[in-house]
Parts: C-alpha cells; sequence; structure tokens
C-alpha cells in the first residue's frame, strides 16, 4: 500500500457518504484530502483549481465528475439513472460492453453527487486492495544443509 493510502479507510469514508444527507464542503474536502493521491501533484495544478472552484461555488455534481476525471482516467461512467427516490451511478473500464460482460461499479444515493462520490469510493478501495499481493514476496530462508542433487539415470 502506498504511503499517501495508509491512513485511507475506504468502508469509513463510504459509510458518511450513505449516512450523508447532502454534499457539504467539509465532506468534500474529506474525500479530496483522504481519497485522491493525483489531486496534489504538482502537474495538476490547473485541474485541482478548476476542482476547488466547483467546490467553492458548491456545484457538486461537477466536482465530483472533475474528481473522478483526474483521480481515475481509465475509468468512465457507464450509467446514471434516477430511480424510485435514488440515483444509481455505475462506472466502468469498458463502457462499450454490454452490461452482462461488464465488470461495473455501481452505487446509490438519494443525492447524485453522492452516488457519484461512493461509486468513486467503490473504485479506489478497489485499487487500495488490488495492489497489495496475494502471495508473499519475501523468499523464505535457505536451509544450510540444503544440496541440491541430480537424480536423473542416464542408463
Amino acid at each position: 500500500m502506498t504511503a499517501a493510502l495508509r491512513h485511507y479507510d475506504p468502508p469509513s469514508l463510504a459509510r458518511r457518504l450513505s449516512d450523508a444527507q447532502t454534499m457539504t464542503r467539509p465532506l468534500m474536502l474529506d474525500i479530496i484530502e483522504n481519497a485522491c493521491r493525483r489531486f496534489t501533484s504538482p502537474a495538476q495544478t490547473e485541474r485541482r483549481a478548476r476542482i476547488m472552484r466547483l467546490v467553492d461555488a458548491q456545484a457538486w455534481t461537477d466536482a465530483a465528475l472533475a474528481l473522478m476525471e483526474l483521480e481515475l482516467p481509465l475509468w468512465q461512467v457507464r450509467r446514471i439513472a434516477y430511480d424510485e427516490g435514488e440515483w444509481h451511478c455505475a462506472l466502468s473500464r469498458e463502457r462499450e460492453l454490454p452490461d452482462w460482460l461488464d465488470a461495473a461499479v455501481e452505487a446509490h444515493h438519494g443525492d447524485l453527487a453522492l452516488a457519484l462520490l461512493s461509486a468513486f469510493i467503490e473504485v479506489q478501495a478497489l485499487a487500495v486492495e488490488a495492489s497489495r499481493p496475494s502471495v508473499p514476496t519475501v523468499r523464505p530462508a535457505i536451509d544450510s544443509l540444503y544440496e541440491p542433487v541430480g537424480c536423473e539415470n542416464f542408463s
């Protein structure tokens, strides 16, 4: 896990998003501070300024989309739908695939910006999990009594 994401707790942040009724400036700044690695990059000064202008204007949906564009360049919004009082958002790496073949990340919330950011946090959580190896990379110590033996019979 990278040093920038050691204090990052995706389940806690996802819970805060699902419990929130509407987006607020402190919640958005907390997401930016804890879940965004590229935001602080010196190469992203213009994008960072644009996102902060959107946050200052409380344009939460536009800020969420701009943040996803910056932080998840390989992911795209596959679907945004409103059904029975909730926004449903799906993010995908392969948007052109049929639904049944695509492994999209989906989230829902009563507020569109919170639905988008919930899906964003889900993708970030997948990235954190994928960065950890499933098998240890440390090689075991070789036994001092170990000696390779050839056991081919060439007769």
